[in-house]
């Protein structure tokens, strides 16, 4: 909910700021200013300036997406990994299935409740998960197959242990922000000097134009929204979110 406030009071800033500078110019402009000609060469600035910083906020919105949908995909194979693991040990012995479907349900249901929040908070993993997921590894790795038809299951579960633990490692790698600083400082720049640009050109003719004007720069103020918002793929709204862990785990979130 927090997120949202912040792209209204951006994009109201944003309209706020077009809207305040238009009514100063309008009373501070000399009264025999020619307002009905832009130069030729100003135009076509204003239009390549446009273009530059469009293909800048596509390459960026478009980056941001990718490595959310990374972290997704993270999570995705984390889970289906560990699902994968309670599902095969079904032909071990009563007591030790029970005991790793146990110490997996532990893992998952820590990294849904706590995990998680640590993820947002801090930008790391925590190091209960590491011990859980060790846990599981261990079970599944120590226990001597009884059987040939144990001794089938056995390298399976252990290579969706070895996913898993690869998975969680990914994810771990994919926390916090994903955009370098320099990229914020050229991002927010050129939407300066593009809304600018719009000053430049004199749009304050008409009502029209102003609205236009405020329409663009309140799109601006979405688009670096967005970039932010996606920036950090586990820590806010639009990010990556835990449901392959709940959707494979139904109770993981009861805990």
């Amino acid at each position: 909910m927090a997120e949202w406030l912040v792209l209204t009071l951006a994009m109201v800033a944003a309209c706020a700021v077009v809207v305040v500078i238009t009514l100063l110019r309008h009373k501070t402009a000399p009264e025999d200013e020619d307002v009905t000609e832009t130069p030729d060469v100003m135009e076509y600035m204003t239009m390549w300036i446009g273009v530059v910083y469009a293909i800048v906020l596509g390459l960026a919105i478009a980056g941001v997406w990718e490595a959310r949908s990374a972290a997704q995909d993270h999570v995705q194979a984390e889970a289906v990994a560990l699902h994968e693991v309670s599902e095969r040990v079904r032909v071990y012995p009563p007591e030790v299935r029970d005991r790793i479907r146990d110490d997996v349900n532990a893992y998952v249901g820590h990294v849904v409740t706590t995990e998680w929040k640590a993820m947002a908070a801090h930008d790391e993993v925590t190091e209960r998960g590491t011990e859980l997921l060790a846990r599981v590894r261990a079970d599944v790795t120590d226990y001597e197959p009884a059987s040939d038809f144990e001794a089938q299951a056995y390298q399976p579960l252990v290579d969706q242990v070895a996913a898993a633990v690869q998975a969680r490692a990914a994810r771990a790698e994919s926390t916090g922000a994903t955009m370098p600083g320099v990229v914020w400082f050229g991002l927010i720049t050129g939407a300066l000097v593009t809304i600018g640009m719009v000053f430049a050109l004199q749009i304050r003719r008409t009502g029209r134009e102003l609205v236009l004007a405020v329409v663009f720069s309140a799109l601006i103020a979405f688009l670096l929204f967005l970039i932010w918002d996606f920036d950090n793929p586990y820590g806010r709204d639009l990010g990556a979110s835990p449901d392959p862990f709940l959707s494979l785990f139904p109770g993981a979130g009861d805990g």
